[in-house]
């Protein structure tokens, strides 16, 4: 019976990648299934065969973990060097949406207020 192994919900691409080709360099098989027509599914990668589960999950966690070890060093070089993307370099890069989001954002919030206040009055 398929077993899952690795939920796929907020999984960089290159991460989903990077753990495909883990568990087909290691002859460990595997499928996939995505989120579906309107995102109500689980995307994830689930195993065909439960023997292969608790090395799986082995190779996984040692993957994680030197992951997350790679991505806080990239992360800490990027920032010495002041080449890590702050929010102000996200406002610089697509000022139209962002303020196209501020401004209905605030809409929402005024028409709750405005609501709220109009029937307490």
């Amino acid at each position: 019976m398929a077993k899952i192994l690795f939920r796929l919900t907020d999984v960089s691409d290159d991460e989903a990648q990077e753990v495909r080709e883990l568990l087909t360099s290691n002859a460990i098989d595997f499928y996939e299934t995505s989120a579906g027509n309107w995102g109500v599914s689980m995307p994830a990668i689930w195993l065909t065969d439960d023997s292969q589960f608790e090395r799986a999950r082995a190779l996984l966690g040692a993957y994680q973990s030197a992951r997350a070890i790679r991505i806080r060093e990239e992360y800490a070089r990027l920032k010495r060097e002041g080449k890590n993307k702050t929010f102000q370099d996200a406002i610089k890069e697509n000022p139209v949406s962002f303020t196209l989001h501020l401004a209905v954002a605030v809409l929402v919030i005024y028409l709750s207020v405005k609501l709220v206040t109009d029937l307490a009055g």
